[in-house]
């Protein structure tokens, strides 16, 4: 008398476990991080072998193994659509069902799954583990969908990272008709559920529109953040800035429904990776000059401050970046072939490649800066050296394009005899984290100049300020946070604020109009149109030149001049080295905030209820006891 759903699936996977300890900092801990590869269950087809068809006897080995082999598989066609989708339901089925193994190996009702676990989503790609889980209760576990569905949404919580609307994850329902349709079935049965009960609270029909977790408007999509919400007990952004444009635009019907569920959760990164092990000389200085633990209490930083006017210590200081900066360029020349002054200032700009994290913006100041050493040899500029690095996504044509620019830039500014030991362009190769470890410590600018309201928060400004670097940034993200910790004078600020950005957007922007007006903008463009940094394609750069002029989404002609001019401040303070030293004390002195030890620890207390574990630690006798036991 009970309905049951028995979904038989048109190809099975086999998840296989890789366990890598993870050992805690002193702590006498060791924690298990689980990864998932795919196999298939038979390797090999003897019945199709024996029919003639070679391939097809290892296709299903082949097609299993592809599951995990890449990542973020290019996703412009529909087959790398369907392995994205099969790749975020693979790997949180894994996970899920070793979650209930635990449960049933201990012995503890799958009712009490929610108080044994909490799973934080990672924003939208692994939301399609609310369906799964609900598919693991209700069909193979034969759970009454109303307890099913209170464990679920007590289980996950949400953790948003982008405002940009193209990263807020949709799937065509058509897809998952034919990929997963027992999921599509529970999408729906979940959604019915929630807008009955959001009609009951007396929900106006057009914000039932908006809180529906399928799109009906032309193609019909499943709203990936919409169920990461409706089934999540916590919603939570990165940064103060990111979490109140949740609430105020990305998720404000859901805001408007469950206030209590929103909060914020500002990054952190961890001083192990990115002082201690990146910054040895740093870590020394530190050593010797701050009593306590500070590995562990990043806040202890603070006590730098006192040594702001000791002449003596901000020359010790100062030798620690330079020792830094002479690694860094015998690993550039090691990488690239490339010679870089480790006497020129070092301003970085290392990430992902993107249009609103605005590259093209800092290397058309290289090109007004080059052009005005044409112009003038003997102005008054320091030597800088420009340092680039990330990666585009596969199939994103136009941050590609701003990559070719950055080089080709390169190119004419590093071998023209009248700049190039005043400008110096390096773009490099393969930014990872072992890459990282290396540009942090080095770095004396850090660019942090995306269009204020797009980025969520971002960590390598912190990465960069916790080493010492002085940050160039527009009010974004975690940057708000960073001005307000290390003080208005200790920070390079300019562009419009993401109020600015809105209204002007609003009210019709016409990014022409800026280029009418700034002689400076002019000539930078009309010499990239020109052909001057692509001879053999003098058409090469005009996706970039006429979306700027045409269309310019992130705002770049309109925040042009504000950042030349912020930019010949940064000149002016870098030629007073010890106000610079003084300055990039202080940000290392008060970044304590944004340790990861802190950002996690408010996820302990606020979202996933759990207190710290004792430490006992043994001592080295006590070790080699216990191994003897």
């Amino acid at each position: 008398g009970e309905e049951k759903v028995r979904w038989v699936p048109g190809k099975i996977v086999t998840g296989i476990p890789h366990d890598t300890p993870i050992l805690g900092y002193h702590n006498n801990t060791a924690n298990t991080l689980r990864l998932w590869s795919a196999e298939a269950p038979e390797s090999f087809d003897f019945s199709v072998f024996n029919r003639g068809d070679y391939y097809g006897a290892v296709e299903q080995k082949v097609t299993s193994e592809n599951l995990t082999k890449v990542l973020y598989p290019n996703d412009e066609q529909v087959q790398g659509k369907e392995l994205r989708l099969e790749q975020q339901l693979f790997f949180v089925s894994c996970s899920l069902q070793d979650m209930i193994r635990i449960m049933v190996t201990q012995d503890i009702p799958l009712d009490q799954f929610h108080e044994k676990f909490v799973v934080q989503l990672n924003d939208t790609h692994p939301s399609i583990a609310v369906v799964e889980l609900m598919r693991l209760l209700v069909d193979e576990h034969q759970m009454d969908w109303e307890n099913a569905w209170n464990i679920t949404r007590n289980t996950f919580a949400y953790t948003n990272h982008t405002l940009l609307p193209e990263a807020l994850e949709k799937w065509p329902v058509d897809m998952l008709a034919r990929l997963l349709p027992r999921h599509l079935e529970i999408i729906f049965s979940i959604n019915k559920y929630f807008l009955r009960n959001a009609r009951n609270q007396g929900i106006s029909e057009q914000d039932i529109q908006n809180l529906s977790l399928i799109e009906e408007w032309g193609e019909r999509y499943v709203r990936m953040a919409n169920l990461a919400s409706v089934g999540s007990f916590a919603i939570n952004g990165v940064a103060e800035l990111h979490s109140q444009l949740l609430k105020q635009d990305v998720l404000k019907h859901f805001y408007h429904l469950w206030p209590e569920k929103f909060s914020n959760k500002t990054n952190g990164v961890t001083p192990r990776r990115w002082l201690v092990l990146s910054n040895r000389g740093l870590k020394k200085l530190l050593d010797k000059t701050i009593t306590g633990d500070w590995v562990r209490d990043l806040r202890k930083l603070k006590q730098l401050e006192k040594y702001v006017d000791d002449k003596a210590f901000l020359e010790k200081w100062r030798k620690v970046k330079i020792a830094n900066k002479e690694s860094f360029s015998k690993r550039v020349k090691q990488q690239t072939g490339m010679i870089i002054n480790p006497n020129s200032m070092f301003d970085v700009q290392v990430k992902r490649i993107h249009e609103y994290k605005r590259q093209h913006l800092n290397v058309l100041h290289i090109v007004h800066l080059y052009l005005t050493l044409k112009d003038n040899p003997s102005v008054d500029m320091i030597p800088r050296t420009f340092i680039f690095g990330g990666k585009a996504a596969p199939g994103y044509h136009y941050a590609k394009l701003i990559i070719k620019l950055i080089n080709s830039v390169a190119e004419v500014v590093n071998n023209d005899p009248q700049t190039k030991d005043i400008l110096k362009v390096v773009f490099l190769p393969n930014f990872n984290v072992s890459n990282g470890q290396w540009v942090y410590p080095a770095a004396e600018l850090s660019e942090q100049i995306s269009t204020a309201g797009k980025e969520a928060s971002g960590t390598g400004n912190m990465k960069f300020a916790i080493n010492g670097a002085l940050t160039v940034g527009t009010l974004d993200g975690a940057n708000i946070e960073i001005r307000e910790e290390v003080g208005e004078d200790n920070f390079f600020l300019f562009g419009l604020k993401a109020e600015e950005v809105k209204a002007l957007y609003q009210q019709g922007y016409h990014p022409y109009k800026f280029y009418e007006a700034s002689e400076s903008i002019q000539r930078v463009i009309d010499t990239v149109r020109r052909g001057l940094f692509s001879p053999s394609d003098p058409g090469l750069f005009h996706p970039i030149t006429n979306n700027l002029m045409q269309h310019d989404p992130f705002f770049v002609m309109a925040d042009f001049d504000a950042y030349c001019a912020i930019q010949q401040a940064v000149n002016n303070t870098y030629k007073n080295q010890t106000k610079w030293t003084r300055m990039s004390l202080l940000n290392t002195a008060r970044s304590g905030k944004f340790s990861s030890d802190r950002s996690i620890r408010d996820y302990c207390d606020d979202i996933w209820d759990i207190k710290p574990h004792p430490i006992t630690l043994l001592t080295p006798s006590e070790v080699s006891n216990s191994l003897i036991d």
